[in-house]
């Protein structure tokens, strides 16, 4: 077993999915999606290590991101529709890569795989934050993190929510050399020509430029792949925009 806090929510039985969320997130946002796909799918979500209600990372190795993997991989038991979100695309992509037969469809909502298009602008902005993070700046570090790729108004979150934000800061640097450095080896040499189920890649119009130069890259070596720009989105589509991201998923969906 996983470990993990698994959420589940009303569908298509004989259909499963299972959905990755984004870093300071929770499998709970994708339930306005489950149940417009309910007809289709019936979705699960598990909330990552240090998210939600799933026990916390404890820092030793592995790294955080082959962690996260390692826990999500159990939960698939048989070949099923994959999505993920942000840093949970970039799970749902590396167990794609390394287990192309275990994926039905794969839905890759802003994957944040640096390491596809690397400028030197975004890999020194993450480096900035790890070592505001090592200086104890965490507020600091937090607000940054929020400001680019969260969507949360730092202002009206309560002392608590601050608090469990600034720890998970720590899970956010702790996962950069992989999406950096892609540690985990996901864009080795003809991994992702192995995946030959139908792939979809969703962004927000309105997302740092980083992300469309990933799709692109990612795109160039796919398969079968999609590709959907949504107006007026950015990073959190998931949440600002759900039933837009659901309409865009079951176009995948129907492909598979």
């Amino acid at each position: 077993m996983s470990g993990l806090n698994l959420r589940q929510w009303p569908g298509a039985g004989d259909r499963p999915a299972l959905a990755l969320h984004c870093m300071m997130g929770n499998a709970s946002y994708w339930g306005p999606i489950a149940s417009d796909l309910a007809d289709l799918v019936q979705i699960s979500a598990p909330d990552l290590p240090g998210h939600g209600q799933s026990p916390a990372w404890a820092g030793a190795p592995p790294d955080y991101h082959t962690h996260v993997t390692r826990a999500v991989a159990p939960l698939i038991t048989r070949p099923l529709d994959l999505i993920g979100h942000s840093m949970g695309a970039t799970v749902a992509l590396r167990i794609a890569v390394a287990a192309p037969e275990a994926v039905r469809s794969l839905t890759l909502i802003e994957p944040v795989l640096f390491a596809a298009a690397p400028e030197a602008e975004d890999v020194a902005r993450l480096d900035e934050l790890r070592k505001l993070v090592q200086s104890d700046a965490r507020e600091e570090a937090t607000r940054r993190f929020l400001a680019a790729w969260g969507g949360i108004d730092w202002e009206q979150q309560t002392p608590a929510g601050r608090s469990r934000l600034m720890q998970q800061i720590d899970l956010v640097t702790a996962g950069n050399d992989a999406l950096v450095h892609d540690s985990g080896q996901i864009l080795r040499p003809g991994g992702l020509e192995s995946i030959d189920a139908p792939v979809l890649l969703v962004m927000g119009a309105q997302s740092p430029p980083v992300i469309p130069a990933i799709a692109d890259a990612l795109a160039a070596r796919l398969p079968d792949v999609g590709r959907a720009t949504l107006p007026g989105a950015a990073h959190m589509l998931p949440i600002t925009h759900p039933r837009q991201v659901a309409e865009l998923i079951r176009l995948n969906l129907e492909r598979a």
